[in-house]
């Protein structure tokens, strides 16, 4: 029996699967049977592996053929589908645990290279200078161009003190350089903290993993300690820093949002299957007592960041500040799939409290601030629709569009000298970050949640020298 009459007759019975097990649930949701058409492809799909088989100028491994084209009818779908072969689905696993090997970037695909979406920090490629919008052109000696995601990321990853060179074009300073990265275990510590001064505490929530939820509660009881121990009582105020935020597991966002919310929605999910959509609301309780809260996004804010961002600012709980959000306001869900493989599939979209669609839109800000450009992003004028963002992506989700959008409109629940025009500082008088460097939307942050807090403008100097007990 030949390999055509074998394939058509595998197919044949994955049809019969298909009317069997798949008519029942299309037509309950749709009210619709299978297309005839359908058998006529899985036909046409038979022939083309047996000319693969026979005629391809190299021999190819049937099975590698086939889970190409599975990932393939997914990736086509948008850019956050897509098959995983059993190293990749163990690999998923390991990064929701928060440890797994690599150079420490989330990416994506943009016109056939590899995106930046952010880089993890205190990680090879955080250390190595890699940004969010960086595009990476070239992986050791292989152009990206024509590469599927899984393949580059395949190639990106490696034993542990292995190096790999990249060539990246950045498109802020329009330039493209080569950076040489050694591979590592990578260790996620989701959460970092500090005591900017007596009274207000300052988290960065860096990805949403297994550990973040309980992470922050023990660096918001560290900051208490800290705050009391130089002469304070409670937290008067705090930083919540999400910037460069890839996103991660959705119970750990609402578990985060909920932190701070005493009540109301966090988030809800719509699908396109009736009776699947989901809201979530929060408990009672709020580990700041509803004290002033003031949250920090950028353009690498993405998924799960931008589902708290939404929710402490719809809920009216926090003021946002910084750039507008990514806008991936899509749901994927993991299925398993046979012989230890998966599959990741968007299923659903978010939608804030409001209503707002995350999904191409992202999170405006209540107040904007902008970061300190280099030398060389200042000879370069980029507007903000040259940043990286959902709706860059091709093929992205444009579900939501005509639903109601993050505004910017002036809040009336917080004062009105919030919202007046401040003077730019120099570097050398602008708070520093974790990093030591001036970091302009954390100043500006402090500067919201003072006026929140009732304390006097005159109190806000504090320059890049300034000192800061550091909590982990």
């Amino acid at each position: 029996m030949n390999f055509l009459v074998n394939v058509k007759r595998g197919l044949a019975s994955v049809a019969v699967m298909m009317a069997v097990v798949g008519v029942a649930p299309l037509s309950h949701a749709q009210g619709r049977q299978i297309d005839p058409a359908v058998y006529e492809k899985l036909d046409v799909f038979a022939h083309v592996l047996d000319k693969i088989r026979s005629s391809y100028v190299e021999r190819v491994t049937e099975t590698e053929v086939i889970e190409n084209a599975i990932n393939g009818m997914l990736v086509s779908l948008d850019p956050h589908s897509g098959y995983l072969k059993e190293d990749d689905f163990k690999d998923l696993q390991q990064q929701t645990q928060g440890e797994f090997g690599g150079l420490g970037i989330e990416v994506t695909m943009d016109n056939g290279l590899v995106k930046v979406v952010s880089p993890i920090e205190d990680t090879p490629a955080d250390a190595a200078g890699m940004e969010s919008e960086d595009l990476i052109i070239r992986i050791d000696n292989h152009d990206v161009q024509g590469m599927s995601l899984k393949d580059a990321v395949d190639k990106m990853r490696g034993k542990p003190g292995t190096k790999v060179k990249l060539v990246v074009f950045r498109e802020s300073e329009k330039r493209t350089f080569p950076v040489v990265i050694t591979r590592a275990v990578i260790k996620v510590k989701p959460v970092k903290s500090k005591l900017l001064e007596a009274g207000i505490g300052y988290v960065r929530v860096t990805s949403f993993n297994d550990y973040t939820d309980f992470s922050l509660r023990d660096h918001l009881k560290e900051l208490a300690k800290a705050n009391k121990a130089a002469g304070g009582g409670e937290l008067g105020g705090l930083i919540l820093d999400m910037r460069n935020n890839p996103g991660g597991l959705l119970n750990q966002a609402i578990a985060v949002a909920d932190d701070f919310l005493a009540e109301g929605e966090i988030v809800s999910t719509r699908g396109r299957i009736a009776g699947q959509d989901s809201r979530y609301v929060a408990r009672s309780g709020d580990l700041l007592n509803n004290k002033p809260l003031v949250v920090l996004i950028n353009n690498g804010s993405a998924s799960a960041a931008e589902i708290v961002a939404g929710a402490l600012q719809d809920n009216r709980r926090a003021v946002v500040v910084g750039t507008k959000s990514f806008g991936k306001g899509s749901v994927q869900t993991i299925f398993n799939l046979p012989g230890g493989t998966g599959m990741r599939l968007t299923t659903a979209l978010y939608y804030t409290p409001s209503g707002k669609s995350i999904q191409a839109h992202g999170i405006t800000p209540d107040i904007e601030a902008k970061p300190f450009k280099t030398k060389e992003q200042e000879r370069v004028q980029l507007e903000e629709a040259d940043l990286p963002s959902e709706a860059s992506l091709v093929g992205h989700l444009d579900a939501g569009k005509a639903a109601v959008v993050s505004a910017t409109e002036k809040r009336v629940d917080i004062p009105a000298m919030i919202y007046a025009p401040v003077p730019q500082k120099s570097p050398s008088d602008t708070l520093a970050g974790l990093d030591g460097k001036p970091d302009a939307q954390l100043d500006r942050g402090v500067m919201v949640l003072k006026m929140l807090m009732g304390v006097p403008t005159s109190t806000m100097a504090a320059g890049a020298g300034t000192s800061a007990t550091v909590v982990r």
